[in-house]
This record gives structure tokens, C-alpha cells and sequence, in this order.
């Protein structure tokens, strides 16, 4: 895939605690610069995001219940509707991780199923699964419930854990959700050559920072 198009399907991500107005507003010319799919910000940059890109084409995407997954399912459907009422086109929610460790599946899906809800219509969701926190075996259930939920894509990982995507952990997930959900990586893609590898093996949307970076054929370090 060439890099243009690479930046096509690039979520330019900036969720560090210390963003500030004036880091949020350089991500934003820079996606409408290299025309990445979207711009990823933490809620409370949502507003700042949808007027800055306004007529770009470059969605404006955000994050429920970040980054450890465990508000109530309550609290992770009224975050999505408040996001999606200042801007947000796309909401990447994180799972209850300990739930789905103690196997209460059905508890994991109806989480899910509430940010789908509440987005329905009006928002892409994607549901962050965390893989460097769990075995194959629940990777593939957490992308069962994932699908069986209704969300659009699964995504590997929030970038502030213990690790981000391997390309195993992709062909692992689009072997389970099949051909048609979406597939994102996140976390660890900091280089062309990351880049191309998850692609290869079945993402469909990347998440990163170092997007400029991997557009420029240059590689960075960091987390996401």
C-alpha cells in the first residue's frame, strides 16, 4: 500500500494526558495536511476537534471509558451520546477487562452493547480489546462479543497498557471476526514498516501517533 493511502485508513492519535490546546489543534492541521481518516482526542477535545475540522473529511474520533475499561456500562453509554452530541463521528470504547477474564460474557456484551446503542446511527464504534493483557483464547472470545454486540471494528489495544498490536495479534482477530468487520491496530505502530506489517495481515484502520512519521517513511518511538 502506498503511503497515501496508507494515511487514508490512520486514526492520528493524540490521548497523552498532558495534550494541550495547542498540541490538539497542530494533530488536527496535520490530518487534514495528510488526510488521515479521522483524529483521535480524548472527550473533553471534542468540540475544539469538530470545529477545526469542519469540511476536511477527516472524522473526528474519541474514547469510552478509557484507558482501563472499567466504568459501569451505564456511565460508557452516557460518555458516547455526550461525545457523539459534541462532534464525534467515531467512538473507540475499551471492554471490562476483569469481566471478561472471570468469563461473565454475558456482562462483556451487554458493555459493548451499550456504546453500540447509544451510537447507533450516528457513530462508528470500535471495541478495544487489550490483547497484551490477555491469552489467545480470550482475545478470540472478546472479538466474538465484539461482533455478536454489533460493533463496526475490533481494536487491538488503548497504547497505555503493557504493549500495543503485534501482527499476530491481527491475523489472530481477522481470522475470528472475519471479512467484513473492521480491524484496527493500535499501539506500537511507530514505522512504514509496522505499518504495512498489520496491514498485511488484516487491519483496516491503524491507530497512531507517529502518523506523520510512518507517511514519511521515518520511524519514532513511543507508546501509541
Amino acid at each position: 500500500m502506498e503511503n497515501k493511502n496508507i494515511a487514508s485508513i490512520i486514526d492520528h492519535t493524540i490521548l497523552k494526558a498532558d495534550a494541550t490546546k495547542e498540541a490538539v489543534e497542530k494533530v488536527c492541521k496535520e490530518a487534514i495536511e495528510y488526510k488521515f481518516a479521522s483524529v483521535c482526542i480524548n472527550p473533553a477535545n471534542i468540540a475544539l476537534c469538530a470545529e477545526l475540522l469542519k469540511g476536511s473529511g477527516v472524522k473526528v474520533c474519541t474514547v469510552i471509558g478509557f484507558p482501563l475499561g472499567a466504568n459501569t456500562s451505564e456511565v460508557k453509554a452516557f460518555e458516547t451520546k455526550d461525545a457523539i452530541e459534541k462532534g464525534a463521528n467515531e467512538v473507540d470504547m475499551v471492554i471490562n477487562i476483569g469481566k471478561l477474564k472471570d468469563k461473565d460474557y454475558d456482562y462483556v456484551k451487554k458493555d459493548i452493547e451499550a456504546v453500540v446503542e447509544a451510537a447507533k446511527g450516528k457513530a462508528l464504534t470500535k471495541v478495544i480489546i487489550e490483547t497484551c493483557l490477555l491469552t489467545d483464547e480470550e482475545k478470540v472470545k472478546a472479538c466474538e462479543l465484539a461482533k455478536e454486540a454489533g460493533a463496526d471494528f475490533v481494536k487491538t489495544s488503548t497504547g497505555f497498557s503493557t504493549g500495543g498490536s503485534t501482527p499476530e495479534d491481527i491475523k489472530l482477530m481477522r481470522e475470528t471476526v472475519g471479512p467484513e468487520m473492521g480491524v484496527k491496530a493500535s499501539g506500537g505502530v511507530r514505522s512504514l514498516k509496522d505499518a504495512e506489517a498489520v496491514i498485511e495481515n488484516g487491519a483496516t484502520r491503524i491507530g497512531a501517533s507517529a502518523s506523520v512519521a510512518i507517511c514519511n517513511g521515518q520511524t519514532t518511538s513511543g507508546n501509541y
